[in-house]
């Protein structure tokens, strides 16, 4: 099954691929603004994204770009446009977008590109996993597997898990951390204290070395097993 997230402001449009993917058995989800597509995106988990360029809130060439820079999210992209300048393409591929559509397009064709996206991402990440060190993490449920024994995540700490995931070796700031989890509304501070809590205790506590490192005043990271 295969899961898009539509971000397009043309209802007309956004009608269309519904009812032309959903009888294939696609599962769609949709945001009509960039603000709540880029939410949307890091805080689910997709196959791809069908992304237009010209939106409210925020525009498709900054959504791409804070999806792969911010949130070192690896999900496939395909742009949608109405223009079609090589400068746009350029800059579009520049920021992280996989492909590149312009409107009006065949769906038969939009559908088979978006299966070639899948594809490709799904050699990359062998069966939907993601792998750091002794740790296996499945990008589409919140299950997990370290030396060999399962974990079972909470949605919540799946949420982290996978993003750190994606960025490490690279530092997760706490600001992201409760983006990723509430949008802009975080709740009191303690709240993601309790979620890096119960994170550490199903990834580490078992373990002889830590996977999992706080960079003080900054946020976390995975570190190599062997560093203590």
């Amino acid at each position: 099954m295969t899961r898009l997230l539509i971000i397009e402001d043309n209802p007309e449009l956004v009608a269309n691929l519904y009812e032309f993917f959903e009888p294939l058995g696609y599962v769609l989800d949709d945001a009509r603004d960039g603000a709540t597509g880029l939410r949307m995106a890091t805080q689910n988990s997709y196959d791809a994204i069908l992304l237009d360029l010209m939106l409210p809130r925020l525009d498709g060439m900054t959504l791409c770009s804070q999806l792969r820079q911010e949130y070192q999210n690896p999900v496939p992209v395909l742009m949608l446009t109405a223009r079609d300048p090589i400068d746009d393409r350029v800059q579009g591929f520049a920021l992280g977008a996989d492909d590149y559509l312009v409107k009006p397009f065949s769906l038969k064709e939009l559908d088979a590109r978006v299966q070639a996206l899948v594809r490709r991402a799904q050699g990359r990440q062998v069966q939907g996993t993601l792998v750091w060190e002794d740790l296996v993490v499945d990008a589409r449920v919140p299950q997990a597997w370290r030396q060999g024994q399962a974990i079972s995540l909470t949605p919540s700490t799946h949420k982290l898990l996978l993003c750190l995931m994606r960025a490490a070796p690279v530092v997760v700031k706490k600001q992201e951390m409760e983006y990723l989890l509430w949008g802009d509304e975080p709740p009191e501070s303690g709240a993601l204290r309790t979620h890096i809590h119960d994170l550490r205790q199903r990834i580490d506590k078992n373990f002889t070395s830590a996977l999992i490192e706080t960079v003080h005043g900054i946020g976390l990271r995975l570190q190599k097993s062997d560093v203590a």
